[in-house]
């Protein structure tokens, strides 16, 4: 693995690496500027999660933080397979820490994402996995568990987080759809984020700092998530 530098900062070059990344989202431009992309993109990247991983421990003692590509940081190419737009590159730096026993993207965790305008911090899971929806949704309703999450999104929204993940439009069968919690019902995923236009912070040390407060905003519902994710664990043996 590389060498890691201690966290400076992103670089006002990051942004601008983007900004030419979107008006000429091809492999002729990609190619010309890889070395911005090392430079600008992936170093400070690296440096950054092992920076805000060590600070995560003080929320998430078995938190993941691993600085490299396929790692915390999320591939620049696109999966363009299915996809009817064939633009080969992701026009933003999307960075994930997770925590749980389950493959990496099917943990919950906390997630920073820097695009030319703005950035965005998120906290939960993204997609929950079909093999574990009945679980997630016994537990919305449970009387224990349900009333801690009831909690933890009325916390997380109060802070001015949005809540996302929701995907059906009908609550399951066999649910009550006047349960307190029965919009939580609706949802495939579950996670908290908030989008703000890119603070002064972003490019200097005072980032980790930043971004722990954000990542502490949300971390009732991490912590509600991982708390189901380790149960669902052991009830499976």
């Amino acid at each position: 693995m590389k060498e890691i530098n201690e966290f400076k900062g992103f670089h006002r070059e990051t942004i601008k690496f983007y900004e030419g990344l979107r008006e000429n989202n091809d492999k002729h431009w990609f190619e010309n500027h890889r070395q911005d992309y090392e430079n600008h993109v992936l170093d400070p990247a690296r440096a950054f999660v092992a920076a805000m991983g060590a600070r995560l421990l003080e929320l998430s003692p078995e938190i993941n933080a691993i600085p490299k590509v396929d790692g915390s940081i999320f591939r620049i190419y696109r999966d363009v397979r299915f996809s009817a737009d064939k633009s080969p590159f992701k026009t933003h730096l999307g960075i994930w820490f997770w925590e749980g026993p389950r493959k990496k993207m099917e943990c919950t965790g906390y997630y920073f994402q820097i695009e030319p305008q703005v950035v965005w911090f998120g906290g939960g899971m993204y997609q929950i996995p079909d093999d574990m929806l009945g679980f997630y949704r016994e537990n919305v309703v449970d009387t224990k568990f349900g009333k801690n999450l009831e909690r933890a999104v009325r916390e997380v929204t109060g802070k001015g987080y949005i809540i996302g993940g929701k995907h059906y439009k009908k609550v399951p069968r066999g649910y009550d759809s006047s349960h307190p919690n029965a919009e939580l019902l609706l949802h495939k995923g579950l996670w908290a984020g908030v989008e703000v236009k890119i603070p002064d912070d972003l490019f200097s040390e005072r980032l980790i700092e930043y971004c722990f407060a954000r990542f502490r905003d949300t971390a009732p519902l991490n912590n509600w998530l991982a708390d189901l994710l380790e149960r669902e664990h052991q009830a499976n043996g």
